[in-house]
């Protein structure tokens, strides 16, 4: 009898990104607390990457006994009957949409590979994307205080309290100009906004974290120091907090939030749209 708690290996198979098949089997398998050996296998589109991909599935079978689970999206025929027929368990991400969307509007599909439609027909959003990922990295991290005009949100908080992931993953996915600067221990003897901030007060947001949590992630970085033990994280915490309070500076606990959470509560607190591509 199989071992309901037996660890399981999950391929995620696209003949584009992978990322819609990954996105999908994370919130799927995080209802379950069977433990996930995960692979992704993107632009599989070739007889070689096919025969690749079947190698690997083959094995995982062989070496298990039980067959591995395999969220995919796949549009070539010929690679997803070859794929269908191998020992997975699988589950098409997009097949039963497309089936019933044809079936609602009476209008039948043309699939076409999975690529990205921004260069070209949408250069526009591709090229604006870019400019807000170049933006947000030179904005990372309080390396500048120039330019926070054309910012669509600053985020402010400790080091270390999500502020650099959560810059880029907004910048990447929704093409919005983030600035993040950090509150460091010098600054906890007079915090305050600085004048650079003061005059762009409505594009603020804080992040924040629970003290545990800040001190193990700095002691990964840098054990035994000032700057991660638990006296120093609790302290800067608690000065942060004061002054987003103090200064009516909108703000969130990310301790518990992943960067996907964290961003999209972001937007929905700001009321800024998202620029999806």
């Amino acid at each position: 009898m199989q071992n309901k708690t037996q660890s399981r290996d999950v391929f995620y198979v696209s003949d584009g990104t992978a990322i819609t098949c990954e996105t999908l089997g994370h919130v799927v398998l995080g209802q379950f607390s069977f433990e996930c050996n995960e692979r992704t296998f993107p632009f599989v589109e070739t007889e070689d990457k096919l025969n690749e991909l079947l190698k690997e599935i083959h094995h995982s079978y062989q070496s298990k006994g039980i067959m591995p689970l395999v969220f995919y999206s796949i549009v070539v025929p010929t690679i997803r009957d070859a794929l269908t027929q191998a020992p997975i368990n699988g589950y098409d991400v997009i097949g039963p949409f497309v089936e019933s969307v044809s079936s609602d509007t009476g209008v039948k599909p043309k699939p076409k590979l999975q690529r990205s439609r921004s260069v070209g027909r949408d250069s526009k959003n591709y090229f604006d994307r870019i400019a807000a990922i170049e933006y947000t990295l030179a904005h990372d991290d309080g390396v500048t205080l120039k330019g926070f005009e054309e910012a669509d949100i600053i985020l402010l908080g400790v080091s270390r309290s999500g502020k650099t992931p959560t810059s880029l993953y907004m910048a990447m996915q929704f093409g919005l100009r983030v600035v993040n600067y950090p509150f460091i221990a010098e600054d906890m003897a007079s915090m305050r906004l600085l004048p650079e901030f003061e005059i762009h007060r409505h594009k603020l947001f804080g992040l924040t974290i629970d003290a545990e949590r800040l001190n193990k992630i700095r002691e990964n970085r840098l054990s035994g120091s000032d700057y991660a033990s638990a006296e120093q994280c609790s302290i800067e915490l608690k000065t942060v907090e004061a002054l987003f309070r103090r200064e009516a500076i909108p703000y969130i606990n990310t301790t518990a939030l992943s960067v996907e959470e964290i961003s999209t509560r972001i937007l929905e607190k700001v009321g800024l749209k998202r620029r999806l591509f």
